[in-house]
């Protein structure tokens, strides 16, 4: 018996804007609470690491859900698509990771060029594994293709995205300057999701008789994104309750009764002197 594949359908918008504008806005979200906490990292020195940490939360959950809202909007004509829990989980954890190893490496060793130039690279290469992986724990009736040329733009533009970031987080510690910085790298970050999905082309071995995702596959996915999203909303909190949050630009800090930071650890770096109380300032 032979079994002959047609090629099908595949759209990544079949929810309309609904889905890509969500899924920039996570990418925006995880980049600026990424930014904001490398800013914290920066100015308090004996708390790095774990400003960093959650910095490399932040962004490693944001762009996981960027990914995975995006693919709400991922459709097979003829074709259910259904995910693997346990590769779908693996992906957030790489996205973490490699991350991580990005955000340490600039934060304790700078932004040199070529310490800028490793870290992006292995956080890009890292961000494109957990695209492709997420792409790996999709089931459908039939086999995903991908082309070889997208697919390296793709990687190009994940490495040439990180490397930004990166420098972002250790040379732009402005308020508004940051904000401006995590709009153009969830361009950046998405961008990168919908170049790896242009090089995607699915080839049915037979037809389930459906065109669109079905519900328990958005409640699947809604269910992934709970975690990540509640980690997100906690990282907000923490870095707009934050002591230098609540300080005015002009108001001493002797006045104010500033509680123990929430973040401890050891730093490589020196601390730096301490500011005058009229000049000290506010950031978020």
């Amino acid at each position: 018996m032979t079994v002959t594949a047609s090629a099908a359908t595949v759209s990544d918008f079949y929810y309309g804007a609904v889905t890509p504008v969500a899924a920039y806005l996570m990418a925006c979200l995880g980049a600026a609470l990424g930014l904001r906490c490398t800013t914290r990292s920066l100015r308090r020195p004996q708390h790095r690491a774990r400003w960093l940490a959650l910095g490399a939360v932040s962004i490693g959950c944001g762009i996981w859900t960027m990914h995975f809202i995006a693919m709400i909007g991922f459709s097979v004509e003829g074709a259910l698509v259904n995910y693997d829990a346990t590769k779908t989980l693996l992906s957030l954890f790489v996205a973490i990771a490699v991350v991580a190893v990005g955000v340490f490496l600039v934060g304790y060793r700078g932004g040199s060029p070529l310490n800028l130039g490793v870290a992006g690279t292995v956080t890009g290469l890292g961000v494109a594994a957990m695209h492709y992986l997420g792409m790996a724990a999709i089931h459908t009736n039939g086999t995903l293709h991908y082309d070889p040329v997208t697919v390296a733009l793709s990687i190009v533009i994940a490495v040439a995205a990180a490397t930004a970031a990166l420098w972002a987080a250790v040379s732009i510690h402005a308020l508004w300057a940051s904000l401006g910085a995590s709009l153009v790298m969830g361009v950046a970050v998405t961008g990168m999701h919908y170049t790896g999905m242009a090089a995607v082309s699915v080839h049915l071995t037979n037809v389930a008789g459906a065109s669109q995702s079905s519900a328990d596959l958005v409640a699947f996915l809604l269910v992934m994104l709970a975690g990540p999203l509640l980690v997100l909303l906690v990282a907000a909190v923490i870095v707009m309750f934050d002591p230098d949050m609540m300080l005015g630009e002009t108001e001493p800090q002797e006045s104010v009764s500033v509680p123990a930071p929430m973040f401890g650890g050891d730093s490589v770096f020196p601390a730096k002197p301490s500011v005058e109380p009229s000049q000290s300032r506010s950031s978020w």
